[in-house]
């Protein structure tokens, strides 16, 4: 134990890489976590797997035709796939669940192919592996990428924080909001651009098939405690960034992926929260 202590001391004073990776993990889980809040309660918690697997698809193409710098063709993408689903959502044709499932299986279909049979790398499936479970990549951002998060995360939690009110009333109440008050469409597309932004910057951190787990684990284990919508924002935000924090931690210590390290955390958090809240109900009914 004292060795890996020495260990972490060590990375944490000789090496910015990893300094970056706590600043942007727990921003990254910050965003996730008090979006994540409005989506479970709306039952739409699954389009955070729907469009880390949409992102995916665009991130091999970008990969395929040589940009290094592909957050601009992902976040694009990724946003105009998150308007259309939120949109669709109330049409009868195809339900928002079955749209989701085949958009993120048709998306992560596409990309695997194209990698296989266009990418230049030398190491396609290192470099699939890495997209799809986060391995290291939080750990090789480049400046630039640490830069473009930060600005980002920052963006998601003002707008968050402004349009507090209009999310709360939207998440329990859509159709009454949209009945009284101007405006709903295109607030509904700024949010939904607002979760594309937050897959986005996650898929570098947990990778894209675990990043519904980051949006949603934390407000699942926030509703075993509380009933307050701000409480469980609260509660969402604070669980979320401590099982960032500690998964980033750990994962430098024993030497384990990042990204799964971080879920399984938020994964022993829900169960601790779940026994809590079980025990707490039981307490007031006796």
């Amino acid at each position: 134990m004292i060795e890996a202590f020495e260990k972490l001391s060590y990375y944490l004073t000789n090496f910015a890489f990893v300094r970056y990776a706590l600043i942007v993990g727990i921003l990254v889980a910050l965003c996730a976590a008090v979006l994540g809040v409005s989506l479970v309660l709306k039952n739409f918690s699954m389009i955070g797997d729907g469009l880390s697997h949409v992102a995916f698809g665009a991130l091999a193409i970008a990969a395929v035709a040589g940009l290094t710098e592909n957050t601009f063709v992902i976040l694009p993408v990724t946003m105009a796939v998150a308007m259309f689903l939120l949109q669709a959502k109330d049409r009868k044709k195809i339900k928002g669940d079955a749209l989701i499932a085949m958009l993120s299986v048709g998306a992560l279909a596409i990309g695997y192919l194209l990698l296989n049979r266009f990418s230049k790398s030398a190491n396609v499936s290192g470099d699939v592996c890495t997209s799809l479970f986060g391995s290291t990549a939080i750990l090789t951002l480049s400046m630039s990428d640490v830069w473009i998060c930060i600005g980002l995360s920052i963006f998601v939690l003002l707008f968050f924080l402004f349009f507090y009110h209009r999310i709360f009333a939207v998440t329990f109440d859509e159709n009454f909001v949209r009945a009284t008050e101007k405006g709903t469409f295109v607030f509904n597309l700024a949010f939904a651009a607002l979760i594309a932004i937050v897959v986005v910057i996650a898929m570098k951190f947990v990778g894209s098939l675990l990043v519904s787990a980051l949006i949603v684990f934390p407000a699942l284990s926030a509703m075993r405690l509380f009933r307050s919508f701000k409480l469980v924002t609260i509660a969402s935000a604070i669980i979320s960034v401590l099982a960032s924090f500690l998964g980033i931690i750990l994962s430098i210590m024993i030497d384990t992926p990042i990204g799964p390290t971080i879920i399984l955390i938020d994964l022993l958090f829900f169960l601790i929260c779940f026994l809590v809240g079980l025990i707490s109900r039981k307490g007031k009914a006796a």
